[in-house]
């Protein structure tokens, strides 16, 4: 009897200590558990913690690169200004310079054919001398030549004769140096063209001289 007791005693105690020995196990299954959890939380919260310092990394960049761009965009807008003005500054200083050119060519131009007039005006006063009968002789001959050299230079050159005689006055154009009384055309014709006036390129360098009806 005594052994079956102490038997079913071992048993019993053995019993106990095997679920002693679950019941660790348990509290150590749960303590891991728990320390695993932990170590996740702790990961997570780790993880997180770098997520948003690289975002305020990634934010700090992106202002910094957005400064930057304004920046180079604002320089680059300055510079274009710059360029603008320069190039409309050269623009005008070569149009400026280019009519200058022209004006001086034009000034030098009018002052050579204010020259050569009186030497028109005595070609055509010789050529209006010369008798039929000599038309063709060498000398008169040349003496034409001479005088078609030049008009051909005044066409070149934009030099006009001003058209005078039949014409209505025109005081931008003519100079009424005697009056006619007896012709009997209308009042303020010109009705002798008794020198040649020109334009240069449609400017009036010398006036006509003329007789006018009156």
């Amino acid at each position: 009897m005594k052994d079956e007791e102490l038997k079913k005693s071992s048993e019993e105690q053995g019993t106990e200590e095997i679920k002693e020995e679950k019941v660790e196990e348990t509290m150590e299954e749960s303590q891991e558990n728990k320390e695993a959890a932990e170590d996740s939380e702790n990961a997570e919260a780790s993880e997180n913690d770098e997520a948003e310092a690289k975002d305020d990394e990634n934010a700090a960049e992106d202002d910094e690169t957005v400064k930057l761009k304004e920046k180079y965009e604002a320089e680059i807008a300055d510079l274009k200004d710059k360029y603008t003005r320069l190039y409309a500054e050269f623009d005008n200083f070569r149009k400026r310079t280019e009519k200058e050119k022209i004006q001086n060519f034009d000034f030098g131009a009018r002052e050579v054919i204010e020259k050569l007039l009186p030497v028109v005006d005595n070609f055509e006063r010789a050529l209006g001398t010369v008798e039929k009968e000599d038309e063709e002789d060498a000398f008169t001959k040349g003496v034409q030549g001479i005088y078609k050299q030049i008009e051909k230079l005044f066409e070149d050159l934009q030099v006009k004769a001003i058209k005078a005689e039949g014409e209505k006055f025109d005081p931008n154009l003519h100079n009424a140096v005697m009056t006619d009384t007896e012709s009997d055309v209308e009042e303020d014709t010109v009705t002798q063209d008794l020198q040649k006036g020109y334009t240069y390129k449609d400017q009036v360098i010398r006036h006509s001289m003329v007789k006018v009806k009156k």
